[in-house]
């Protein structure tokens, strides 16, 4: 485990690598005893600075729900991040590439409460109750580590890989699907390069959000209507350059797109 300094030292170095766009050496490598309770404590550090400057917390995001991810980092749990105002883009709009530093795709169904999630114990009854709506999104990921030669800790600490998400705007009520059966495509410039189903995430995405929801409320953290929870992606992550057109495509969700320049 880090000391304060150490841990102030690594939130300082993610800090610098957003704001230049110059990715660093990955923190497990320069921190050693880098471990998973320190990378909270920096993703909390470098939160608290963007709510300083006026950011707001529109919700919260889990990774690594997909057991191959999970297997390929050596953890048995997601881990979480969350989502901040100024990481919302609107549909069809074009997002400057130089926000980013390497910036990657991801499809996945987004999740607004209606209802508050107060853990522990929320079930995923409690999750059906509390949702308002799903909605079709693309989440752009990204990491200030170079190369994305990450670790558990390293993607942790660096706010779940969070970047920017786009969310579609048609609305659909979670009674009017099954959620571990959404089919979903993601086209780059109109090439298809990846399908998926909403069950690779944890079997149902409701899974992921009431362990998301349940995960935070040991940090004292209740999940609020209006939220927008991303609960894991259900393709693979795909690159991206400027010129490109990103677009997913949901059974009965709908279409969601975004373009890069």
């Amino acid at each position: 485990m880090l000391s304060t300094e150490e841990r102030r030292a690594a939130a300082d170095a993610l800090w610098e690598a957003d704001r230049t766009k110059q990715p660093i050496a990955p923190l497990s490598e320069t921190f050693p005893g880098f471990d998973v309770v320190d990378a909270y404590e920096v993703q909390l550090i470098n939160i608290a600075r963007q709510i300083e400057a006026g950011a707001l917390i529109r919700g919260h995001k889990v990774g690594l729900s997909a057991k191959a991810m999970q297997q390929m980092l050596g953890v048995h749990e997601p881990d979480y991040g969350h989502l901040l105002d100024t990481m919302f883009v609107a549909e069809g709009d074009t997002v400057p590439i130089g926000r980013f530093c390497q910036p990657r795709a991801e499809i996945e169904v987004a999740f607004v409460l209606g209802r508050p999630l107060r853990g522990p114990g929320v079930t995923v009854a409690d999750v059906v109750r509390a949702t308002d709506y799903v909605l079709p999104s693309i989440e752009i990921v990204d990491s200030r580590v170079a190369d994305w030669k990450i670790k558990i800790a390293d993607t942790i600490a660096d706010n779940a890989s969070s970047a920017a998400l786009v969310l579609g705007a048609r609305p659909t009520r979670l009674h009017e699907v099954d959620p571990a059966l959404i089919g979903a495509v993601l086209r780059k410039n109109g090439e298809i390069l990846e399908t998926g189903c909403s069950g690779a995430v944890l079997g149902n995405p409701v899974t992921a959000v009431a362990w998301l929801a349940n995960k935070v409320a040991q940090f004292g953290v209740t999940l609020e209507p209006g939220h927008v929870i991303m609960p894991g992606s259900c393709t693979r992550m795909v690159p991206i350059a400027a010129g490109d057109t990103i677009r997913a495509e949901f059974d009965t969700l709908g279409p969601v797109g975004v373009r890069f320049a």
